[in-house]
């Protein structure tokens, strides 16, 4: 079912209001929603109806065509016809994003291109309105999509050695340590360099698996064993084999926080 275009007539003579009705009452497709005979009226029916078109007559008493769509704004109206007896106003028409000016008097293959330009014109925003709200709707889809789906953690890492390639379990490493632009894996009494920032590496590790406790320091919860005081409110995190790492002060109420949590799961 095509939509119908509700259409307003703004004109302060009623003869040319009668002419464009008939003109427009033909086209099975327009809805004439008011008429109006001075810029008054016209200002206060485009507030109350939202016309999609209007045909708008620029010189009339008290308020000219121009200063309703000053009043109303031009672009909350799809598509404006200027209806004048006068062809000086044609370039400020035009300002204001007029779709056509027709020159009083015209004839009907005029007056038929013009209305053709409208519904054209209004049917692409149409389609472009519909477009943005699929769009919306598909990106709004998409992020809740994503909300869902866990986020993919690494599981394993691929370590290059001098003659081969050791692909290392994620859960084989006991702690890690920034070594300059790298990090350095401890796994049992081995380490080995991965060639990853601290940053990026702790970003690809589950958070709740892995913890930094200090700037150049990620441990892997599953291997602390005590949490030892140190100086000046300072901790000393021991693993499972004994390694003793530094932990911040800034960290310590998270680290703490994290391995209460593991204790109750």
């Amino acid at each position: 079912m095509t939509q119908l275009i509700k259409t307003l007539v703004v004109d302060d003579e009623p003869l040319a209001r009668r002419n464009l009705r008939v003109l427009l009452e033909a086209d099975p497709q327009i809805e004439i929603v008011g008429e109006c005979g001075n810029g008054a009226e016209a200002v206060k029916a485009i507030k109350s109806v939202a016309p999609d078109l209007i045909f708008l007559d620029i010189q009339m008493p008290g308020m000219n065509g121009f200063d309703v769509l000053e009043r109303v704004g031009a672009t909350n109206i799809q598509a404006i016809i200027f209806v004048t007896a006068f062809d000086q106003f044609a370039l400020r028409a035009f300002e204001f994003h007029a779709l056509d000016y027709l020159l009083k008097p015209f004839d009907l293959v005029r007056f038929e291109k013009a209305l053709r330009q409208a519904k054209e014109q209004i049917e692409q925003r149409e389609i472009s309105k519909l477009t943005n709200k699929l769009m919306a709707l598909l990106e709004a889809r998409e992020n809740e999509r994503e909300r869902a789906q866990p986020k993919a953690y690494l599981h394993r890492v691929m370590i290059k050695l001098a003659n081969r390639v050791v692909l290392l379990k994620v859960d084989e490493i006991d702690w890690v340590e920034a070594d300059g632009n790298y990090a350095k894996l401890h796994v049992g009494q081995k380490s080995h360099l991965l060639r990853e920032k601290m940053n990026d590496l702790e970003a690809q590790l589950n958070p709740d698996r892995f913890l930094r406790i200090h700037r150049s320091i990620i441990v892997n919860l599953d291997r602390v064993k005590e949490l030892h005081p140190h100086f000046n409110g300072d901790y000393i995190v021991v693993l499972n084999d004994g390694t003793k790492l530094r932990l911040s002060r800034s960290r310590r109420e998270h680290l703490q926080e994290r391995l209460s949590s593991l204790c109750r799961n």
